[in-house]
């Protein structure tokens, strides 16, 4: 599953701080729309977003679950 976030511009560097603390499968900065990508595996979901939620700075979450791999 991804999980895109949205990072307050002046809590970006806690954030990412407590991103790399999470049991996670890959995070990413990304420039775009939003500021984070993580990719967790799809059992682990509900339990990343929960701790995700409990962080101060984070100002929206958008999860994706994939259906099959295409390549």
């Amino acid at each position: 599953a991804f999980i895109l976030i949205k990072v307050s511009p002046v809590k970006r560097i806690q954030v990412y701080d407590r991103i790399r603390e999470l049991a996670v499968s890959r995070a990413f900065r990304i420039a775009g729309e939003v500021d984070a990508l993580i990719v967790v595996e799809r059992e682990n979901l509900d339990e990343i977003l929960k701790k995700l939620y409990a962080v101060d700075g984070i100002q929206d979450t958008r999860s994706y679950v994939t259906i099959e791999t295409i390549k």
